[in-house]
Parts: C-alpha cells; structure tokens; sequence
C-alpha cells in the first residue's frame, strides 16, 4: 500500500504508542482525583500540556484539551460568542474553512448572529482588502483557517489579523489543524486570540485536540460539568490521547524545518511525474511557498473523482479527492467551487498528500499507477 492521504489522518508514531501505554495501562488514576494515583495521570496532563506551550509559544493556562479538532473550532465559535447570544452581532469567516467552522458558523446565525462567507481567489487565497471592506463595528469574531485541508493554500494569517485589529474588537481564530508541524506556529507572531490543533494529522491518535485561548478572552465552556480545564471544557481528560497529542507535537515541531523540505521536493517531483503523464492536469490551489508542502492536488479532466479513486484504491495507493470530512458527499467540494472551478472539474479533483512515511520510491511508483489509471478511466468513460 502506499498511503497518500496524510491530510486525512496520519500512522500514530511508534515513540507515540509507546508514551500512550502508561496512561492506558497503569497509570489508569482520574486526574481530578486527589490521591496518588489522580497525581500521576494529572502530571501525564500537565506534561503534554507544557510541551504544547512550548510548540505554540504560549502560556500553560492558555491551552484547553479537547476531544479533537471539530470541539475545538466549535468551542472557538460558540465560545467567545454564548454570552452575546440574544444580543446579535457579525461574524466572518472565508468560504472555504473546514466544515467544522463553516457549518457552526451558519448554525450562529440561527441565534441572531449575523453571517459574512469571505471570497477568495483561484488558489483558495483570502485577500486581507476583502475582510477589511466587511468588517463593521458590531463583528465579534472572524474565522480564517492557516491552511488549506483540500488544496493546501497558506492564508495570510498575519495580515488578516492586522486588518481586523485596525478595523474592529474582533477576536481571530485561525484553524491551524492542517498546519502543526509543517509551518511556524507561534501565536505571539500569528497574533490569533485562538488556534486550533488536532493530534492525529502529526503522528498522534484520533479524537484529541486543542485550543489555545490567549489569556483574557472570554470564553464560556461548549460541554458543562464538572469544570475541568479551567471551566472551559468539562469532562474526565482523556489521559492517553492527550499525552500521544502533546508527544506528536513536539517531535512534529522538532522535526519541521527538514520534513517539510524533504515533503515539498516528493511533492514537487510527483506533481511532475502526474503532468508528464497527465499533460492536461490543472493544478489547484497556491504555488510553491504559499502552499503547505506536502500537497499535491490536482483537477484531471475527463476522470471523475471517485471512480478515479476506487481505482487508485484497488490499485494499492490511498488518495482522496478532498476533505475526509465530506467522505460518502456526491456534490463537489465547496473549497474548490468557491475558487472558481466548474463543477465537472471539481468533481474530477484529486488529493495526493505526503507524510513522514512517505518515500520516493512511494512517488516514483504512485505516478505511474495515476497516469495508468487516468488512462483507462478515460478509454471507459463515455465523452
């Protein structure tokens, strides 16, 4: 099998499993518990909690657990905005944001919030002169992701954030989920007063997250209970999944500057490989430094994309036609339809993204399986 849809989810690192055997094993004590055992797990929490302080270049407190990157978003949208619930107010996000703060999003407006969905330009790039024209006295929150999930597009995260401190109160949330461990994310720079990471798109396990709140914004909890996490997220911590978070994150951080050139020239070289062999393929999204390294996606005409996938699958590579939160969807994808592309051509897209695991000989081999493949697709398919 060569697996090509790191964007998805990734393998949990060896070093990962192994720190997750403690918590999972015999160091089974809830860290709310006050007694030995309740200490051990809590100093599990507190570890992974400063190593993603240390990753993110904040405070302690200014980390939240949560059970992924979907609670994260929600809790980053709802949160700040419960208490104007009644009250109204504007919210901005761009078009193409995951789901999870697309979706919760319009839900807000079904509370009195008021809704603007930012343009972007073919590359899936917001243009920091569009969200100053919308920004209005009463916005309390905009939304712009760091990174691209579907095409890999960076946002420009810095001069968005400019743009509504002179324009607007606003609070910034940026989705970095896509991001951890492919680019800088060091929120003092950024500027954000929330960034969401999640585990297992860097090595980690599944349903374990983040949020980092900066101190002072407000912020009330999306699941009530018992008050954990400072009353911002109730709920027993999920011990192993928050260590494999803080762990992945850390060696993903460490190990950034050279994976991420290793990934960009595989995914350069396997983009290369595709356009010989598939001369008409349009590339999608941003170019060079403005896109994450390892993507590689493509619009291939005449190939639609799930069939084009079933193909590749039986074929041995794992790929993706875009976000696998919209797995099982037949309608094309919002990211690519808002940067302009036919819905034929959206729907013939195709997402190709590397990983630590990745080699070259896993490029060399995957383009010649997608030349082939195209080719009898097309020979099958009526015009």
């Amino acid at each position: 099998m060569i697996y090509l849809d790191h964007a998805a989810t990734t393998p949990v690192r060896a070093e990962v499993r192994a720190e997750m055997e403690g918590p999972l094993g015999a160091i089974f004590g809830n860290p709310s518990s006050t007694h030995a055992a309740g200490r051990e797990a809590r100093s599990l929490v507190d570890l992974a909690r400063d190593r993603l302080a240390e990753v993110l270049h904040c405070r302690v407190r200014e980390v939240v657990f949560t059970g992924g990157g979907s609670e994260a978003d929600n809790l980053a949208l709802r949160g700040p905005l419960s208490r104007l619930r009644g009250e109204g107010g504007h919210l901005v996000v761009s078009r193409v944001e995951h789901e999870a703060v697309l979706e919760t999003a319009r839900d807000l407006t079904r509370e009195g919030f008021e809704l603007t969905e930012l343009e972007v330009d073919s590359r899936g790039w917001v243009d920091p002169e569009c969200l100053a024209r919308v920004l209005r006295p009463e916005t309390r929150l905009v939304s712009v992701m760091l990174a691209n999930n579907e095409v890999g597009t960076l946002e420009p995260v810095r001069e968005l954030v400019r743009v509504v401190r002179e324009g607007s109160d606003a609070l910034f949330h940026t989705d970095a989920t896509q991001a951890l461990g492919k680019v800088p994310l060091d929120v003092q720079e950024l500027g954000v007063d929330l960034l969401t990471i999640s585990a297992h798109k860097v090595g980690g396990p599944k349903g374990a997250g983040a949020l980092f709140v900066r101190h002072g914004v407000p912020l009330d909890p999306v699941i009530t209970g018992g008050g954990q996490e400072r009353n911002r997220r109730s709920g027993t911590e999920n011990v192993p999944g928050i260590v494999g978070l803080g762990l992945a994150a850390l060696l993903a951080e460490r190990e950034r500057e050279a994976e991420a050139e290793r990934q960009r020239q595989l995914a350069a070289q396997l983009t290369e490989l595709i356009l010989e062999l598939v001369p008409d393929a349009r590339p999608t999204g941003a170019s060079g430094a403005g896109r994450l390294p390892n993507f590689c996606t493509l619009a291939i005409p005449g190939a639609e994309g799930e069939l084009l996938l079933m193909r590749l699958d039986r074929a041995g590579v794992c790929a993706s036609a875009g976000s696998a939160c919209a797995s099982g969807s037949q309608a094309p994808s919002h990211v690519l339809l808002a940067m302009g592309l036919e819905p034929e051509l959206a729907a013939a897209h195709l997402r190709l993204t590397l990983g630590r695991t990745t080699t070259s000989v896993d490029v060399e081999e995957a383009a010649q399986i997608v030349g082939r493949e195209v080719a009898q697709l097309r020979a099958t398919t009526p015009a």
